[in-house]
Protein backbone atom coordinates (compact mmCIF):
# COMPACT_ATOMS: atom_id res chain seq x y z
CA UNK A 1 0.00 0.00 0.00
CA UNK A 2 1.28 3.46 -0.93
CA UNK A 3 2.20 5.94 1.72
CA UNK A 4 -0.32 8.84 1.40
CA UNK A 5 2.54 11.34 1.31
CA UNK A 6 4.43 9.52 -1.45
CA UNK A 7 1.11 8.95 -3.27
CA UNK A 8 0.65 12.71 -3.55
CA UNK A 9 4.24 13.08 -4.68
CA UNK A 10 3.67 10.40 -7.33
CA UNK A 11 0.64 12.31 -8.61
CA UNK A 12 2.68 15.53 -8.90
CA UNK A 13 5.44 13.65 -10.71
CA UNK A 14 2.93 12.04 -13.08
CA UNK A 15 1.35 15.40 -13.85
CA UNK A 16 4.73 17.04 -14.47
CA UNK A 17 5.79 14.19 -16.75
CA UNK A 18 2.57 14.48 -18.76
CA UNK A 19 3.07 18.25 -19.12
CA UNK A 20 6.77 18.12 -20.07
CA UNK A 21 7.11 14.87 -22.05
CA UNK A 22 6.65 16.24 -25.58
CA UNK A 23 8.84 19.32 -25.05
CA UNK A 24 11.63 17.27 -23.48
CA UNK A 25 11.49 14.57 -26.15
CA UNK A 26 11.62 17.18 -28.92
CA UNK A 27 14.56 18.86 -27.24
CA UNK A 28 16.47 15.59 -26.86
CA UNK A 29 15.79 14.62 -30.49
CA UNK A 30 17.47 17.84 -31.63
CA UNK A 31 20.71 16.69 -30.00
CA UNK A 32 20.63 12.89 -30.08
CA UNK A 33 20.11 10.94 -33.29
CA UNK A 34 19.54 7.44 -31.87
CA UNK A 35 15.87 6.88 -30.90
CA UNK A 36 16.83 4.42 -28.17
CA UNK A 37 19.17 6.97 -26.61
CA UNK A 38 16.41 9.59 -26.77
CA UNK A 39 14.06 7.32 -24.84
CA UNK A 40 16.78 6.32 -22.36
CA UNK A 41 17.60 9.95 -21.58
CA UNK A 42 13.92 10.83 -21.25
CA UNK A 43 13.25 7.90 -18.90
CA UNK A 44 16.34 8.70 -16.81
CA UNK A 45 15.11 12.27 -16.35
CA UNK A 46 11.64 11.12 -15.34
CA UNK A 47 13.10 8.56 -12.95
CA UNK A 48 15.18 11.27 -11.27
CA UNK A 49 12.08 13.45 -10.95
CA UNK A 50 10.12 10.67 -9.24
CA UNK A 51 13.02 9.94 -6.89
CA UNK A 52 13.39 13.64 -6.04
CA UNK A 53 9.67 13.96 -5.27
CA UNK A 54 9.70 10.82 -3.14
CA UNK A 55 12.71 12.08 -1.21
CA UNK A 56 10.78 15.31 -0.66
CA UNK A 57 13.44 17.39 -2.37
CA UNK A 58 11.98 20.80 -3.14
CA UNK A 59 11.81 21.49 -6.88
CA UNK A 60 10.60 25.01 -7.57
CA UNK A 61 10.32 24.78 -11.36
CA UNK A 62 10.04 21.13 -12.38
CA UNK A 63 10.19 21.94 -16.11
CA UNK A 64 13.48 23.80 -15.81
CA UNK A 65 14.81 21.13 -13.48
CA UNK A 66 13.97 18.40 -16.01
CA UNK A 67 15.64 20.32 -18.84
CA UNK A 68 18.77 20.64 -16.71
CA UNK A 69 18.76 16.89 -16.03
CA UNK A 70 18.28 16.17 -19.75
CA UNK A 71 21.08 18.57 -20.77
CA UNK A 72 23.40 16.87 -18.28
CA UNK A 73 22.46 13.42 -19.63
CA UNK A 74 23.10 14.55 -23.22
CA UNK A 75 26.47 16.00 -22.19
CA UNK A 76 27.32 12.74 -20.41
CA UNK A 77 26.40 10.75 -23.53
CA UNK A 78 28.65 12.94 -25.71
CA UNK A 79 31.53 12.58 -23.26
CA UNK A 80 31.17 8.81 -23.19
CA UNK A 81 31.09 8.68 -26.99
CA UNK A 82 34.11 10.96 -27.18
CA UNK A 83 36.02 8.81 -24.67
CA UNK A 84 35.34 5.78 -26.87
CA UNK A 85 36.60 7.71 -29.91
CA UNK A 86 33.14 8.12 -31.44
CA UNK A 87 31.98 11.46 -32.80
CA UNK A 88 29.11 13.23 -31.03
CA UNK A 89 25.77 13.05 -32.84
CA UNK A 90 24.68 16.58 -33.57
CA UNK A 91 26.14 19.01 -31.06
CA UNK A 92 29.58 19.18 -32.63
CA UNK A 93 31.41 22.38 -31.93
CA UNK A 94 31.54 24.72 -34.90
CA UNK A 95 34.82 25.57 -36.59
CA UNK A 96 36.59 22.43 -35.38
CA UNK A 97 39.24 21.15 -37.78
CA UNK A 98 38.02 18.35 -40.02
CA UNK A 99 39.13 14.82 -39.10
CA UNK A 100 39.89 14.37 -42.81
CA UNK A 101 42.79 16.85 -42.59
CA UNK A 102 45.29 14.25 -41.39
CA UNK A 103 46.77 12.85 -38.17
CA UNK A 104 48.26 16.14 -36.95
CA UNK A 105 44.94 17.90 -37.25
CA UNK A 106 43.18 14.98 -35.62
CA UNK A 107 45.58 15.22 -32.66
CA UNK A 108 44.99 18.98 -32.30
CA UNK A 109 41.25 18.50 -32.67
CA UNK A 110 41.26 16.05 -29.74
CA UNK A 111 43.44 18.37 -27.69
CA UNK A 112 41.19 21.33 -28.41
CA UNK A 113 38.07 19.34 -27.54
CA UNK A 114 39.62 18.32 -24.20
CA UNK A 115 40.64 21.92 -23.45
CA UNK A 116 37.12 23.16 -24.22
CA UNK A 117 35.47 20.45 -22.11
CA UNK A 118 37.84 21.15 -19.21
CA UNK A 119 37.21 24.89 -19.45
CA UNK A 120 33.44 24.31 -19.51
CA UNK A 121 33.68 21.99 -16.50
CA UNK A 122 35.50 24.70 -14.54
CA UNK A 123 32.74 27.27 -15.06
CA UNK A 124 30.24 27.84 -12.26
CA UNK A 125 27.09 25.77 -12.92
CA UNK A 126 24.88 28.78 -13.65
CA UNK A 127 27.32 30.16 -16.23
CA UNK A 128 27.88 26.79 -17.88
CA UNK A 129 24.16 26.06 -18.13
CA UNK A 130 23.25 29.35 -19.80
CA UNK A 131 26.29 29.20 -22.11
CA UNK A 132 25.51 25.66 -23.30
CA UNK A 133 21.79 26.35 -23.62
CA UNK A 134 22.40 29.42 -25.76
CA UNK A 135 25.49 28.50 -27.76
CA UNK A 136 25.25 24.74 -28.19
CA UNK A 137 21.49 24.17 -27.98
CA UNK A 138 20.58 27.41 -29.76
CA UNK A 139 17.95 28.40 -27.23
CA UNK A 140 16.91 32.01 -26.79
CA UNK A 141 17.22 34.04 -23.62
CA UNK A 142 13.49 34.73 -23.57
CA UNK A 143 12.78 30.98 -23.64
CA UNK A 144 15.38 30.33 -20.93
CA UNK A 145 13.98 33.10 -18.74
CA UNK A 146 10.45 31.71 -19.03
CA UNK A 147 11.66 28.21 -18.29
CA UNK A 148 13.92 29.00 -15.33
CA UNK A 149 12.25 32.05 -13.81
CA UNK A 150 15.57 33.93 -14.04
CA UNK A 151 15.49 37.38 -15.65
CA UNK A 152 16.88 37.87 -19.15
CA UNK A 153 19.41 40.41 -17.85
CA UNK A 154 20.72 37.90 -15.32
CA UNK A 155 21.01 35.23 -18.01
CA UNK A 156 22.84 37.67 -20.30
CA UNK A 157 25.20 38.55 -17.47
CA UNK A 158 25.88 34.88 -16.71
CA UNK A 159 26.64 34.18 -20.35
CA UNK A 160 28.92 37.21 -20.56
CA UNK A 161 30.91 36.00 -17.55
CA UNK A 162 31.02 32.48 -19.03
CA UNK A 163 32.47 33.84 -22.28
CA UNK A 164 35.03 35.94 -20.41
CA UNK A 165 36.05 32.97 -18.25
CA UNK A 166 36.28 30.66 -21.27
CA UNK A 167 38.39 33.18 -23.19
CA UNK A 168 40.76 33.50 -20.27
CA UNK A 169 41.03 29.73 -19.76
CA UNK A 170 41.44 28.96 -23.45
CA UNK A 171 43.84 31.79 -24.23
CA UNK A 172 46.87 29.48 -23.84
CA UNK A 173 45.37 26.92 -26.24
CA UNK A 174 45.17 29.49 -29.03
CA UNK A 175 48.87 29.69 -29.73
CA UNK A 176 49.79 26.07 -29.03
CA UNK A 177 49.40 24.58 -32.50
CA UNK A 178 52.71 24.74 -34.41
Amino acid sequence: MLNPVSGGQDERATQTIAEQRDRLKSFIQKHVADRNDVEDILQDAFYELVVAYRLMKPIENAGAWLFRVVRNRITDAFRKASARGLPPDRAQLNNMPSPDDGPDTLYWRGLLREEIEDALDELPDEQREVFLAHEVEGRGFKELAAETGVSINTLLSRKRYAVLNLRRKLQDTNGRKP
